[in-house]
This record gives C-alpha cells, structure tokens and sequence, in this order.
C-alpha cells in the first residue's frame, strides 16, 4: 500500500489528509515523500516555533494546550478541559459568544465557570437587535418572511468583549461564518464549548461516521444543496 500523499482527481494538493502513516506524530516510521513536515523547510518551521517559546500569549496557550492533553487526555470532558485551560493561562474574565438558541448551556456552562472561580460575561449573537433587512438581506430569506427578524452579530460580540476586556472567548454554537467573525475581530484567544448542527443534535462529526450509509449523499460529486 502506497502510503505518500496523492493530488485529487484535479490535481489539487490535499495535504495531511491522504497521509495513513502520521509518522509525524511517533516518528516510528520515515517521513513519506510529500510529507508536509519535511516541505515546509526548516526556516518556515523555526518560525513557527518561535511562537511557542518565550513568555508570550502565543507560548503560553500552547504550553497550556499541552499540558491538558498531557494530565487529561481521555479523562475530561470539554467543559472541564476549557476551565483548567483558563487556569493556566491566567484568565479570569471568560466571554461566552453564544447563539440564541443555546442559551440555556450557556447559561449552565456560566454557573461552572462561577463555581470555579472564574468571571463569566455573556452576549446573544442577537444582541443590537437589528433586522436582517438593515444589511440588504431578501425578506423571503428570512425564517419568518414579514417579520422582524434580528441578524446575528458575530462582530458586535466581539467588540463588546474587547471592551471589557475578557481574558478567553469562548464560542457557544455560533452559526457557521459568524463564529469565523467572532474570532476574527475577538481580542482575546477563542475556544469552543458547543459546534452548531441543528440537525444532529450539535454532533456534525455524526455526519461524517454515517457517509457509508444516511449521509451517502455528502459524497455525490456536483450535488447542489
């Protein structure tokens, strides 16, 4: 079995994707021909590893990342991994950016972080409550065509947040695109408690295990959605 990365069907460079050795990570095997960790060069790797080192932002989120998985891999749930997360990077004021519609796990998730000592401050990606008209959006693509119906605000969040300041962010089921937003004009570093899939129940991964099966139609070439 040849295990060196392919182009797809258009030539495309896929990346890490099509590696099935991952001898990256042990290093047990050699490096396949077109790994990524040999292309990228040694320069372009040293500065990335700049980052890390040091007393920085960067280093210490890093530091921290992996000292979680380190101590707690397989043993913490993500609520739990966020809050000690927070801890050694020194945060105490936490931002949680959620979606209307998972106001309720924020306000659970906000009660946790209370309980560990920690500042939870809260804004629904409907706060400003403007209409989605207000930005040029077609009525009839709204839920309710005819009503108001409030846009979400990925960059208000954020800039709310900045104000206070927050020490971490993190993203509560934002919608796809919005929660690019948030963390583009977020300040502070941005993690994520819950990923929306409304369908799934806020487990897109499920999408992917059942490819073989209900979701065969994810793997049509060309399907218009």
């Amino acid at each position: 079995m040849n295990d060196e990365p392919k182009p797809d069907r258009a030539g495309n460079e896929r990346g890490c994707v099509e590696c099935h050795t991952m001898s990256c990570y042990r290093k047990e095997k050699r490096l396949p021909d077109g790994c990524l960790s040999e292309a990228i060069g040694r320069e372009q790797l040293d500065q990335s590893l700049e980052f890390y080192r040091g007393d920085g932002i960067d280093a210490k989120i890093a530091r921290a990342a992996a000292e979680v998985e380190g101590l707690y891999y397989g043993k913490l749930t993500r609520a739990e991994e966020i809050v000690t997360f927070a801890r050694r990077i020194g945060a105490k004021k936490i931002g949680l950016a959620t979606c209307v519609g998972l106001a309720g796990e924020a306000r659970v998730f906000a009660k946790i972080l209370e309980a560990n000592g920690f500042e939870p401050f809260s804004a629904l990606c409907k706060a400003g409550a403007v209409d989605k008209s207000d930005i040029g959006l077609d009525e009839e693509l709204k839920l309710k065509p005819g009503s108001h119906e409030s846009l979400c605000n990925p960059v208000l969040q954020a800039r709310v947040m900045n104000e206070k300041p927050t020490d971490l962010n993190v993203v509560i089921g934002l919608c796809v695109g919005h929660d690019s937003l948030f963390a583009k004009h977020s300040d502070a570093p941005v993690t994520t408690l819950i990923v929306k899939d409304r369908v799934l129940g806020h487990n897109p991964a499920a999408a992917l295990y059942t490819t073989g099966s209900y979701y065969k139609r994810l793997l049509e070439p060309g399907r218009e959605l």
